[in-house]
C-alpha cells in the first residue's frame, strides 16, 4: 500500500509541478508588442518578466541576446542598432516562447500633454477624408490610458500598436498623426507615435523627480517630492499631481528607445507666467535624464488664443514663457495664433499644427537644409526718434501682412509704461511701430492679449510670436 501512497504523492507533486510550469510564461510590457516600430540607429532595449531564474533569448532578424530573469523575474537585453525598414519578427524564448509580428523601424516620438494633443482625428477639422485617405501602414500609434500613479510603475495596461489605416485613425492624437504623417512623407520612413496625454492635466504630474530637482527655481516643490503625489478626498491618487502621470503613463515606457518628443499643454497652467518656463526645463531636463539622452529633441505648441475670460495678458505670459523656452537646446515652437478660435479652447485646425513641428524636427533633428520651420521670432529692438525698430530672426522670404491689410496688435510706451496701440510698418526685415502720442518711445508689445490674432507672418506662411520687449 506504501507504494500507491508514494504513486499518489508523485501524481499530486507532478500536478503542481505542471500547473506551476503551465502558468510560468514570458510576459512583456505593452509598449513591447506586434505591429510596434523601434527607433532606428539606436541600440534596441528590449525587457520583460518570466520565472526568476529563467534563461531568455530574445532574437530579430540577425540579433540575439540572452539575459537571466532576477530574484522578482524581470530581465532585460539590449540589441544593436537597425536600420529603417521591415516588417520583422521578433521571437522571446524563456519559460515559453513569444513571438512579435510585423514590426518595424523607422522613427518614436512621445506624443504628449493635454486635450489639444489627445484631439483626435475624427474630432478635428475634415474628419471624414482625413479618415478615408489614412491608408499609411508605416504609420504607427499606441495609446497610453489615464493612470495617475503613487509610485513608479513598470508597466501600464494598453491595446497595443495599431497600424494606421482608415478603420484605426480616427482615434489617433490629431496633432501626433499629421507631424508623424509629414515626417514619414519626407523621410520616407515608419513613424511610431506613442500617445501618452490627458485632457486638462497641469505640466507638474508629467515631470519625473529628477526634472525638478534639476531646477533651482522649483526647490519647494523639489523638497516635497517625498509626500507627493497627494491624494484627493476619496483616498485616490490625484492625476494633478506631481509625479501621478509621469509614474503611471511615462515610466512604463523607458527604457523603449525613442527620438524625441512632442509637447502640447500650457492652458491648465494659465497665469504663472514665466514660472511656466522653469517647470517647462523641469519636464525636459527630466524627460531627457530618464531617457538617458542630454540631446533629446523636444518640440512644443505655443497655445493658440482663446477667450480665458480674467485679466488679458494672462495668456501673453504663457507665450512669454514659451517663447523663452527656445533658449533650451534641441527645442522648437509651432506658432497658432493665426489657427486658433478664440471661442473653442481646442482648435479644430490640427493638420498645420502637426506641420508646423514637423517642420522643426526636420529641420533641427533629421538636418534638412532649406527649410523655413519658423515664423518670425523678436530679435532686438531700436530707438529711432519717435520710432521703435523691431528687428526679427526667421523671417524667411521677408516678412509679409498675412491679409494684405496693415498690421496688427502693435503697441508701444514711452517710459512711463503706458501703452497704446500703434502703427506699424514693414520695412525689409524690420517692423517700425510708432504712435503720435508716443514722442519717446521705450517699449513694443505684440499680440501681448489673449484673444490677439495678428497678422504679421513670413512669406512662406509661417506666424510672428507674440512678444515684449519690456520687463515692466
Amino acid at each position: 500500500m506504501r507504494w500507491r501512497a508514494n504513486l499518489v504523492g508523485l501524481l499530486v507533486l507532478s500536478a503542481v509541478l505542471f500547473t506551476v510550469t503551465a502558468s510560468a510564461a514570458v510576459k512583456l510590457p505593452s509598449i513591447i508588442g506586434d505591429n510596434m516600430v523601434l527607433q532606428r540607429d539606436r541600440a534596441v532595449p528590449v525587457w520583460g518578466w518570466d520565472d526568476a531564474g529563467a534563461k531568455v533569448t530574445v532574437t530579430l532578424g540577425e540579433a540575439k541576446a540572452t539575459a537571466t530573469a532576477d530574484s522578482n523575474g524581470r530581465w532585460a537585453v539590449e540589441l544593436p542598432a537597425m536600420k529603417a525598414g521591415g516588417p520583422h519578427t521578433m521571437t522571446i524564448e524563456g519559460t515559453d516562447t513569444v513571438t512579435l509580428k510585423n514590426i518595424l523601424v523607422g522613427e518614436v516620438w512621445v506624443c504628449s500633454g493635454q486635450s489639444n494633443m489627445e484631439w483626435a482625428v475624427q474630432s478635428s477639422d475634415n474628419p471624414q477624408q482625413e479618415i478615408a485617405a489614412a491608408n499609411h501602414p508605416m504609420i504607427r500609434h499606441i495609446k497610453i490610458p489615464h493612470v495617475p500613479m503613487d509610485a513608479p510603475q513598470d508597466n501600464v495596461p494598453s491595446d497595443g500598436w495599431r497600424v494606421c489605416s482608415p478603420e484605426t485613425v480616427a482615434g489617433f492624437t490629431a496633432v501626433g498623426y499629421y507631424f508623424g504623417r509629414h515626417l514619414s512623407k519626407e523621410l520616407d520612413v515608419p513613424v511610431g507615435l506613442i500617445g501618452s496625454n490627458w485632457g486638462g492635466t497641469r505640466i507638474e504630474p508629467w515631470t519625473p523627480p529628477v526634472g525638478f530637482q534639476s531646477v533651482p527655481a522649483l526647490k519647494d516643490i523639489a523638497d516635497n517630492l517625498a509626500n507627493l503625489p497627494a491624494k484627493n478626498a476619496d483616498g485616490k491618487i490625484n492625476h494633478q499631481s506631481p509625479l501621478a502621470l509621469y509614474n503611471g503613463m511615462i515610466h512604463p515606457l523607458l527604457p523603449f528607445a525613442v527620438r524625441g518628443a512632442i509637447w502640447y499643454q500650457g492652458e491648465s497652467n494659465n497665469g504663472e507666467g514665466m514660472l511656466y518656463y522653469e517647470k517647462k526645463k523641469a519636464l525636459i531636463n527630466g524627460w531627457r535624464s530618464v531617457w538617458n539622452d542630454p540631446n533629446m529633441p523636444f518640440y512644443f505648441v505655443q497655445l493658440a488664443p482663446f477667450r480665458y475670460g480674467g485679466d488679458p495678458t494672462r495668456l501673453a505670459g504663457i507665450w512669454e514663457a514659451q517663447l523663452k523656452s527656445l533658449d533650451i537646446p534641441h527645442t522648437g515652437m509651432a506658432v497658432t495664433v493665426d489657427i486658433g478660435n478664440v471661442t473653442d479652447i481646442h482648435p479644430r485646425n490640427k493638420q498645420d499644427v502637426g506641420k508646423r513641428l514637423a517642420l522643426w524636427a526636420l529641420a533641427k533633428t533629421y538636418g534638412q537644409t532649406g527649410l523655413v520651420y519658423s515664423g518670425p521670432l523678436y530679435k532686438s529692438l531700436k530707438i529711432d526718434g519717435n520710432k521703435a525698430i523691431v528687428s526679427f530672426e526667421h523671417v524667411g522670404g521677408g516678412l509679409v501682412s498675412r491679409d494684405s491689410q496693415p498690421l496688427t496688435h502693435f503697441q508701444i510706451a514711452g517710459e512711463n509704461g503706458e501703452f497704446v496701440a500703434a502703427q506699424a510698418e514693414i520695412v525689409g526685415d524690420t517692423v517700425v511701430v510708432s504712435a503720435e502720442s508716443v514722442a519717446k518711445p521705450a517699449a513694443v508689445r505684440f499680440a501681448w492679449h489673449q484673444e490677439a490674432e495678428p497678422n504679421l507672418s513670413n512669406k512662406d506662411g509661417l506666424p510672428a510670436s507674440p512678444f515684449r520687449t519690456d520687463s515692466w
